[in-house]
C-alpha cells in the first residue's frame, strides 16, 4: 500500500480522502490531535518534521499533502488584524529539496503564492458547501476539474442551514451534524470541520496520482 504524508493534518479531513483513495497515511501536526484518523501521528513542527525525515520520506513514501495554516490569507482573520505566520514558500522549499510528488493546499487568499493551482469546490463532488481550496501540484500534474454553477444559496451565518441551502462551515457555524454527515467526518468536533478539507477532495487527488504512477510504470 502506497504511503501518504499530511503535514499539517489536523483532525484528518485529507487523511481520510488519501485513505479512501488508497493510501496509507502518516499524519503529522504542531497540536495533539486525539480525534486524528491517520495510519500514525507524529506531534511536531511540520517543515522540522519534514527536514529530519527527509530520507525516510524519499525510501517510504510516494505523496506529501501539506496545507499551511490558512489564517494570514483568510479574510476574517485580517479584519481582526491577527498575527500568523507564512508557511506555503518554506514548505515548499523542504519538499522541493525532498523531491518526491506533493500538492500544497490554501484557501483563495494565497493564490498570489501558488504555483498554478487547481480549484476545487464541494459542488464538484455533490457535497452541500462551496468551500473553494486551491492546490499546487508540485512533481506531477493534477487536473482541474469542470466547476458546476452554483446554484444553491449559502446559509447565513448564525443559523442552521434550510433545505437547499449549502453550509459555510467557518466560525462558530450551525448545522455541525449536517456537515459531518455530508463530508463523511463523523469523528471531528466544529474546530476540526472550520479547519479541514472534505476527504473528497484529497481522494479525488490521491486517485489521480495513483492513476497517473499507475500509468506511468505500464
Amino acid at each position: 500500500m502506497p504511503v501518504a504524508v499530511d503535514v499539517y493534518c489536523c483532525q484528518g479531513g485529507a487523511t481520510r480522502g488519501y485513505q479512501e483513495a488508497g493510501f496509507r497515511v502518516v499524519g503529522v501536526d504542531l497540536d495533539p490531535q486525539p480525534r486524528y484518523v491517520g495510519d500514525e501521528f507524529h506531534q511536531a513542527d511540520a517543515i522540522t518534521w519534514l527536514d529530519s525525515h527527509s530520507e525516510w520520506i524519499r525510501e517510504h513514501a510516494a505523496f506529501v499533502h501539506a496545507s499551511p495554516p490558512c489564517q494570514l490569507d483568510s479574510d476574517c482573520q485580517r479584519i481582526m488584524g491577527r498575527d500568523h505566520p507564512d508557511l506555503i514558500e518554506p514548505t515548499r522549499e523542504v519538499l522541493d529539496a525532498i523531491g518526491i510528488p506533493y500538492v500544497i493546499e490554501n484557501v483563495r487568499g494565497a493564490l498570489p503564492k501558488l504555483k498554478n493551482p487547481v480549484e476545487l469546490c464541494g459542488a464538484m463532488f455533490s457535497l452541500r458547501t462551496y468551500r473553494h481550496r486551491y492546490f499546487e501540484a508540485g512533481g506531477w500534474t493534477l487536473t482541474q476539474p469542470q466547476h458546476p454553477a452554483h446554484a444553491a444559496p449559502q446559509t447565513k451565518m448564525g443559523r442552521p442551514p434550510r433545505d437547499g441551502e449549502f453550509v459555510q462551515a467557518i466560525g462558530n457555524f450551525s448545522g455541525v451534524a449536517m456537515v459531518r454527515d455530508d463530508w463523511g467526518v463523523t469523528w471531528m468536533n466544529r474546530d476540526g470541520i472550520r479547519e479541514s478539507i472534505p476527504p473528497a477532495y484529497a481522494e479525488y487527488i490521491g486517485r489521480q496520482f495513483l492513476g497517473q504512477r499507475a500509468q506511468a510504470a505500464a
